[in-house]
């Protein structure tokens, strides 16, 4: 995969891109990031990438034409031939005004062979580049941040975890939060592992089996698959009832999963 970034503070990206699965990423071929100084797409003195915005306001926008200038030289796909799947290619512009970037989202912009991820600054970019160069917006949360900067970082390391061999156990991405398998969905988070199957993770112990007083759940320590399966998954719907209670809704759910929501519930109420 091909992952380049468009940017007016390149320097930000030499520490992200550096350390763990990213650098794995790299080092293993498996992805080439390449990170685009936006100001070398500029032709005035000052190197000027931002105006003033049309109708009065606050704050500076980024200007149109070093962000087209910058997208033709890296040499990606006219937006219609991306937009039609004719080439396994995305822009994403990185907005406060995006859709919300999660683990789904992520899994498809894996399987594309090149992204480029514009990241936008000051009050905002020219509109013409959401609507004629991006192919999508994204936004990380419910937030605002000063540019897309961190936000590149973010989505750049959630894709590249996602690629073939850039984890050294590659089955431990699929049982984690907010992942979907399709080969869970007829299991309905029936095997021993406990996927999430698009809910929160489950808790997690490791040794020793007592800490300061604080011992692991028997349910782990009994080598019993089953009981080890419906703690997991309990345990998984629990954290996702009080603290995401908006992924139960549409979930994949058993009837015992259902059952036990139920019970929950009503001890609460």
């Amino acid at each position: 995969m091909k992952a380049d970034i468009v940017t007016i503070f390149p320097d930000f990206f030499r520490g992200p891109l550096d350390y763990g699965i990213t650098r794995r990423a790299q080092e293993m071929r498996l992805a080439e990031i390449k990170v685009y100084d936006l100001r070398e797409f500029t032709h005035d003195r000052h190197r000027t990438v931002d105006d003033r915005p049309f109708g009065g306001g606050e704050g500076m926008v980024l200007k149109p034409e070093p962000l087209f200038e910058c997208l033709e030289s890296i040499g990606i796909a006219p937006r219609e031939e991306r937009l039609a799947r004719r080439v396994k290619q995305s822009v994403v512009l990185l907005s406060a005004q995006g859709q919300r970037f999660t683990q789904k989202i992520a899994a498809e912009l894996a399987v594309l062979d090149h992204i480029v991820l514009i990241c936008g600054r000051y009050e905002g970019v020219d509109e013409r580049v959401a609507d004629f160069l991006a192919d999508r917006e994204l936004s990380i949360g419910d937030y605002v941040l000063s540019g897309g900067e961190m936000a590149a970082a973010v989505i750049v390391e959630a894709v590249m975890r996602l690629l073939p061999g850039a984890v050294g156990n590659e089955a431990s991405t699929q049982q984690e939060s907010f992942t979907v398998d399709a080969k869970m969905k007829s299991l309905v988070g029936a095997d021993s592992t406990c996927g999430s199957n698009g809910l929160l993770d489950y808790p997690h112990y490791t040794r020793p089996a007592e800490f300061r007083g604080i011992a692991v759940p028997e349910a782990l320590m009994s080598g019993n698959h089953e009981e080890i399966r419906k703690w997991r998954r309990q345990r998984a719907l629990e954290k996702t009832l009080r603290n995401r209670p908006d992924l139960l809704e549409g979930a994949l759910l058993s009837e015992e999963d259902k059952k036990f929501l139920a019970a929950i519930r009503n001890d609460c109420g």
